[in-house]
């Protein structure tokens, strides 16, 4: 039996939202204000009042937001009703409208549905075809323009670049004549169905009696169109968002559906929902601050009964590595003392590129962490294929590694032959190592494949001598090797952007930092391969379903909160990003510093450096401009040289010899 919403539980925003269920509807829903509450019980009273469920549609943009939105509602009406309504994202409907009308467009209703890997493999058939193999065009670039130009409502004649454009073309032709769609054509065929066609409109706005969109601000135009065409002559829709938190322009999001929602649809009623109930005081103190400097917004103010023991902090640290300490050093000992659980902790960053100091110092100490938003540090190709190097220098017998760089870069070893040493290998139970080495082996590989296999083996035997003698400098010896190899050569060229270029030089620069810094005459090289605690298990582990210290990114922090929040690398070129101000967009850039804010229940941390290692260069840093806009009377300055010359207060020692009680006792 569902249990009933009760409306008295509501505050008066909320319950004014809840029970406004005709004509069309604004809820401006503020950080940590009961959103999702608010629009559960709104769909849970609409069958209360008597609207027929199967006449309700509410669209979100995930699939887990679709089904967490569907349980909840589940949660209050009875079973049938629940069945009954429609809860699913924007291109799960489009699919329905599809099955059922994309005869009129020229297709198949048993359409197929290209995702991904799909799109690559027909794009990189088709480059093939066109010559663009010489022009090092990938699919991704492709696939990027196709996809702004298309939700812009435009064809591929607007692309600018001939090559690129006659591709897109060709892709779409291709798709069609497959019977396939791809996620794109998914919102722009049923637009134009709605659109094109009176019969299937009228169809659609008799289905859907009642609409609602979750995180209205972040549609782009063709979903917007496609909205105007779903809702019926009585408009009853109602929209959720907030125009503060509308950090996807990037991507396509058009601020202007939820700014101008009025000339969309006549006479709204705009709810505005500015009761928090996450944040302390001090928090939304300094976010309604800094967002008030956002010319063109929606006016509201976040307010809390909930004032917190902690002062928001300002901390200037000198550089990254101070930085990531202190963040790592505080968290380990809030944790020691009993008070705090590691899933407490998220660290926020406006750029990947920050993410490397952060892992490397919570795994120095141990400490289980779980990376959102962004591919760990570890994980990327690059670093993956030099501590492969390095393990395969340390123990040439660890064949996972050495198949990773047997042919990287490019040497001549085939696929044939590796797979002919697995399989030699297997039979001969030896190590691929060895079997490299095996003369045997070697007598039934090609004289061309001999002298590839020798060339490698010799080139890690050298090397791994070296290292292992470790009389010199690791990083020097590492410099040796990349010269050598010419892999730093090797991944610029299968770079795309110049962006990305630097992004992945600049990993390979912070192995040699780390390489720089581990290294004293006599030091090991398992020892510092050690220190990473990169095994096996680690790769094969899905991060993001892990418990631990979270470390993500600024933009997919949004939706989440936790206690305590550090924002990392508040400086001018990161937040704002350097790209942000050159293309105008400091507004979304303050918005998302608005989002990262917001992120904090109990306790937040923002920190700047005197200097940062970016693209492996050192470059001085300057506090972000938006720090400017928070009066200093709402945080706590704190200088990181002066903190660490203070002696400890006694609080701290008392905590701390509690701790160590605490851990003996449960030893």
């Amino acid at each position: 039996m569902a249990e009933k919403f009760d409306i008295n539980s509501l505050n008066p925003a909320q319950k004014m939202a809840v029970q406004t269920l005709n004509g069309p509807v604004l809820i401006l829903a503020g950080a940590g204000t009961g959103k999702t509450r608010t629009v559960t019980c709104r769909i849970a009273h609409m069958i209360e009042r008597g609207v027929n469920p199967r006449g309700i549609l509410a669209l979100t943009f995930t699939n887990k937001a679709a089904n967490e939105m569907a349980d909840r509602v589940a949660g209050l009406v009875d079973r049938k009703a629940a069945r009954a309504m429609t809860v699913c994202t924007f291109h799960s409907l489009c699919v329905r409208i599809l099955r059922q009308d994309i005869g009129r467009l020229g297709y198949k209703e048993n359409f197929s549905i290209y995702t991904g890997s799909d799109q690559s493999g027909l794009l990189k058939r088709l480059i093939m075809e066109y010559g663009a193999r010489r022009e090092k065009l990938e699919p991704a670039q492709v696939l990027g323009e196709m996809s702004r130009v298309r939700n812009a409502g435009l064809g591929p004649e607007q692309i600018e670049d001939t090559l690129i454009a006659a591709v897109a073309r060709a892709y779409q032709r291709e798709l069609k004549a497959q019977n396939a769609v791809d996620f794109d054509d998914l919102l722009i065929l049923t637009e134009r169905l709605l659109r094109c066609y009176p019969t299937v409109h009228e169809k659609w706005n008799k289905r859907f009696s009642h609409i609602t969109v979750d995180e209205f601000q972040d549609t782009n135009s063709l979903q917007m169109s496609l909205l105007r065409q779903l809702v019926g002559p009585e408009h009853n829709v109602c929209v959720v968002g907030d125009d503060d938190q509308s950090i996807y322009g990037w991507r396509g999001a058009q601020i202007s559906n939820i700014l101008d929602f009025e000339s969309f649809f006549p006479n709204p009623k705009v709810i505005k929902l500015e009761e928090n109930y996450r944040c302390t005081r001090q928090v939304l103190d300094c976010a309604n601050t800094l967002i008030r400097h956002n010319s063109g917004r929606r006016d509201k103010t976040l307010r809390t009964n909930k004032v917190g023991v902690y002062p928001v902090r300002l901390m200037a640290m000198p550089g990254s590595q101070e930085e990531a300490e202190f963040m790592a050093d505080e968290i380990e000992q809030l944790h020691a003392m009993g008070k705090q659980q590691w899933d407490d902790f998220a660290v926020l960053f406006r750029a990947n590129a920050q993410s490397r100091p952060l892992e490397m110092a919570l795994r120095e100490r141990h400490i289980p962490y779980r990376m959102v938003g962004t591919k760990s540090f570890f994980d990327r190709r690059e670093v993956k294929d030099l501590l492969s190097y390095l393990m395969m220098m340390d123990n040439p017998d660890a064949d996972l590694h050495l198949l990773r760089v047997l042919n990287t870069p490019p040497r001549g070893i085939s696929t044939t032959t590796a797979n002919f040493a697995i399989d030699w290998s297997r039979e001969h139970k030896k190590s691929l190592w060895a079997t490299l080495l095996d003369i045997s082996f070697l007598a039934e590989c090609s004289t061309r494949s001999q002298n590839s296999i020798g060339t490698f083996t010799d080139l890690v035997t050298r090397y791994g001598t070296e290292f292992a003698a470790s009389e010199r400098p690791f990083v020097d010896i590492l410099q040796d090797f990349l010269q050598e190899t010419g892999y730093e050569d090797y991944i610029a060229r299968l770079c795309k952007t110049e962006e990305e270029r630097q992004r992945r030089l600049a990993a390979i620069d912070d192995i040699k930092v780390a390489l720089r810094q581990f290294w004293l005459p006599g030091h090991k090289l398992t020892d510092f391969l050690a220190s990473l605690s990169l095994d096996d298990e680690r790769e094969d582990e899905d991060i993001e379903k892990k418990s631990g210290v979270c470390l993500i990114t600024m933009h997919a922090a949004k939706g989440l909160e936790f206690p305590h929040v550090y924002i990392v690398g508040v400086e001018e070129g990161l937040l704002p990003h350097t790209r942000s101000v050159d293309e105008g967009s400091l507004d979304e850039e303050r918005r998302l510093f608005y989002v990262g804010i917001t992120r904090a229940r109990e306790r937040l941390t923002m920190t700047y450096c005197a200097k940062r290692n970016r693209y492996g260069q050192e470059e001085r840093c300057a506090p972000s401009c938006f720090i400017r806009e928070i009066p200093a009377t709402m945080y706590e300055f704190v200088d990181y040289d002066r903190l660490m010359k203070a002696p400890a207060s006694e609080e701290d020692c008392m905590d701390f010899f509690a701790s160590i009680h605490n851990m003996l006792d449960e030893d």
